[in-house]
């Protein structure tokens, strides 16, 4: 398909009211984030994303629309400029764009962030003039533009794991005149040929703070990240890093969640039903629900955070009204029923599993309910542990 002759007026325009949407939602106090909103097409980034069609599909899973220029035209430039998470990829398969094919479910591996959590993440670090820095999941290149665009091309280095990815966003990238330092590489490891960073910025999550990267920011610099787990529960961290090895930081509020980095995706843990027959201890009453950490509030995104904190190698999946916890480090294993008046678990392993989350949601009630902001990250030679001044420390794994 031959492009519009109109495409780049048409984009400038939807790029300025996209960048006044935002400004009116308070996302760009920041003149110069503002201007850099407006100046990058992020079009070019994305010749073709997923949608979620309005309706699942006869196994409940979502239904995602491959969406481009010559499917529909004005669909994919009004996406491209909306604030919106654009998925470019699933399980790690590239889409042949020339020939996309509805896809039903799926893990996405790859997309273009939407454009608010792009600007607060790199205005959240701190980034201002003359800093370098490191950008961890170039992902389709559009994040990467726009920091370019704010700090200029010659300080910003950006790394993907996924070498096809990696092509595409740079033929982007520099076809928009952005020149910035890019590799593939695993960002569990940053890059040390660029080392060191006055900022380093993940658009991925991880267990735990990458050690490397501890060691390749400058003293007194910056290292923002999402911290995940297999409970996919997050919490954002920005850290301030000493001389010596160490940091801490404060977690951030919001609802904010990214993929995992591939190395530390969760692994595979065979049929709950397996791990339910090996549990022979008598049910007891539940002192907490389990839909205290999984129901759709603000609330509950932050204490997923904290119960994965306390069972950091437990995965929960729930198999008609029985919700599961499975540890496949130590084979320890949990069951929730619901009963008339609350909860029933059997539990087994030498981890019990529901007994530490019980714990934790006791601490942080008797703590009065604290918010992410009043919890601090600190990285030291004894590990990684979340702290708060009214409840016990939360390690998490090893990295």
């Amino acid at each position: 398909m031959t492009m519009p002759a109109n495409l780049e007026s048409d984009a400038v325009r939807l790029r300025e009211a996209m960048a006044k949407a935002l400004a009116d939602d308070g996302v760009l106090p920041d003149p110069a984030w503002r201007a850099a909103v407006e100046a990058v097409p992020r079009h070019r980034f994305v010749p073709g994303f997923y949608l979620p069609a309005d309706a699942r599909d006869e196994q409940g899973l979502t239904v995602w629309e491959p969406t481009t220029a010559e499917l529909g035209y004005g669909r994919w430039l009004a996406a491209a400029y909306s604030d919106t998470t654009l998925i470019t990829q699933f399980d790690g398969d590239e889409p042949d764009w020339k020939q996309p094919a509805v896809r039903h479910g799926g893990a996405p591996t790859s997309s273009s962030t939407l454009p608010s959590l792009v600007v607060r993440m790199w205005a959240d670090a701190e980034v201002a003039e003359g800093h370098t820095v490191l950008e961890i999941g170039t992902g389709t290149g559009y994040s990467t533009a726009l920091v370019c665009e704010r700090l200029g091309s010659a300080g910003v280095t950006s790394i993907e794991v996924d070498p096809h990815r990696l092509e595409q966003a740079a033929s982007a990238l520099y076809g928009c005149g952005y020149t910035p330092t890019l590799a593939v590489a695993d960002g569990l490891y940053g890059y040390w040929p660029e080392a060191r960073f006055d900022r380093i910025v993940a658009a991925c999550s991880f267990r735990a703070i990458p050690p490397a990267l501890l060691v390749q920011a400058r003293p007194g610099g910056k290292i923002l990240l999402t911290l995940s787990g297999w409970l996919y529960g997050y919490a954002r961290v920005l850290l301030t890093v000493d001389g010596d090895g160490t940091a801490e930081g404060q977690l951030l509020g919001g609802t904010v969640s990214f993929m995992s980095a591939r190395t530390h995706a969760a692994p595979a843990y065979g049929n709950p039903a397996h791990w339910a027959a090996g549990l022979t201890e008598k049910p007891r009453a539940a002192r907490h629900s389990p839909e205290r950490f999984t129901a759709a509030t603000e609330e509950a995104f932050h204490l997923r955070f904290l119960a994965q904190s306390a069972v950091p190698d437990a995965q929960m999946t729930t198999v008609g009204e029985v919700v599961h916890l499975v540890d496949v480090v130590t084979g320890s294993a949990a069951t929730l029923t619901p009963g008339d008046g609350g909860w029933a678990v059997r539990q087994g392993g030498q981890v019990r599993l529901w007994d530490r989350i019980e714990h934790t949601l006791d601490a942080y009630d008797a703590a009065g309910a604290p918010g992410p902001e009043t919890f601090t990250l600190r990285v030291h030679e004894g590990g990684q542990h979340i702290r708060h001044p009214q409840m016990p420390d939360l390690p998490l794994p090893r990295p």
